[in-house]
């Protein structure tokens, strides 16, 4: 079958390897129909290794690269192996794409997003950019479910979108955001955007975007957010104050990973708000402990998704959820590269996500 294998940073091959073997127990075969390219895609083709293993063995997949990367995706069930029940050939499913035991503490609380020997698919197994994949219906000892059935008005380019969305809709959990509170956005790259539009979904009443592009100003504006700042042209803690009688909202997101954007997430905040950190940070970074102490501030870390796949998916079906403004580009596997590591490293501002069609 065709497919993208890593084997190292820029190199991303597009060959022809073995189709995976018929599913095992507990196993489905997928026929990828789309896959989008993550910033972890990104930044293993990039800057890799980051995550990918390439001295020793993960050890729930037993994998190390060279492999198969790409984790937001869906397909459809094409052979189905032993001792799986609820699923059949020809179900367009999205699967969870973590790797976890399912034993260690974490796991048993609830948290396998937390567990200790946490892996994914993509960089610990292989994952999306294939025409085939085989994947668990269920993992560990204590079966946590991985694989998600998709409704029939939900697309496969939909599905392949699940992933990310996940990740704003826990965002918005650990935020405790509720109905009618005011949100800050601080990045508006993909995350960003499946941050606002999970904020709209729960109800915020104002969705205050700061995005120093103009291209992905314009892409929040389509996807819910009620006032767009340039913080580079504009006082944005100002702005933010004029917009919530001098208040400050109730919920910041900050959805880069860098200290200035952490301190703009602060800036933002009325007295007893919340900040969100959304983005993955590359070094430490400080912040005003005095104005976080002094008006009670609180900041929360937030990693993946917990079990959201069935509520995204079921707000996927209703509306609440619209992917389509956040897909800016669809190519096949051959362009990989060029049409999409390549594109996204070098036009940031006309892209949020691209799908791929490993065929």
């Amino acid at each position: 079958m065709k497919a993208a294998v890593w084997h190292g940073q820029r190199d991303v091959r597009i060959e022809n390897i073995p189709e995976p073997p018929a599913p095992g127990e507990g196993e489905v075969k997928l026929q990828v129909g789309w896959c989008g390219i993550c910033g972890t895609d990104l930044h293993e083709y990039a800057a890799g290794p980051i995550f990918t293993q390439v001295n020793q063995p993960h050890p729930l997949s037993g994998r190390l690269a060279p492999l198969t990367p790409g984790h937001e995706f869906a397909g459809t069930v094409v052979e189905v192996g032993a001792g799986v029940t609820g699923f059949k050939v020809g179900d367009r499913v999205s699967p969870n794409p973590l790797l976890r035991c399912g034993t260690c503490a974490y796991c048993r609380q609830g948290l396998p997003h937390l567990c200790t020997q946490i892996g994914f698919m993509g960089c610990h197994s292989d994952g999306g950019f294939g025409e085939f994949v085989n994947v668990n219906v269920e993992r560990g000892s204590r079966p946590i479910p991985v694989l998600y059935k998709l409704p029939d008005n939900v697309s496969l380019e939909a599905g392949a979108m699940v992933e990310p969305l996940a990740v704003g809709v826990h965002a918005t959990k650990r935020g405790h955001l509720q109905d009618g509170e005011t949100v800050v956005v601080v990045g508006a790259g993909p995350i960003g955007i499946c941050t606002i539009q999970a904020a709209r979904a729960a109800g915020a009443s104002q969705i205050i975007v700061l995005e120093t592009a103009a291209g992905r100003r314009h892409f929040a504006e389509e996807s819910g957010a009620t006032t767009v700042i340039d913080p580079t042209s504009t006082d944005a803690a100002r702005a933010v104050q004029d917009l919530t009688n001098g208040l400050g909202v109730d919920c910041a997101f900050e959805c880069v990973g860098a200290e200035p954007t952490l301190r703009a997430a602060l800036s933002t905040l009325r007295k007893d708000g919340r900040a969100v950190v959304v983005g993955i940070f590359e070094h430490p970074a400080a912040a005003d402990y005095f104005d976080i102490v002094f008006f009670e501030k609180t900041i929360i870390g937030t990693f993946a998704y917990r079990d959201e796949f069935d509520l995204v998916i079921e707000m996927l079906a209703d509306g609440r959820l619209q992917p389509e403004p956040m897909v800016t580009g669809k190519i096949g596997l051959d362009d990989l590269v060029a049409g999409g590591f390549e594109e996204l490293l070098t036009n940031k501002e006309g892209n949020v996500k691209i799908l791929v069609a490993p065929e």
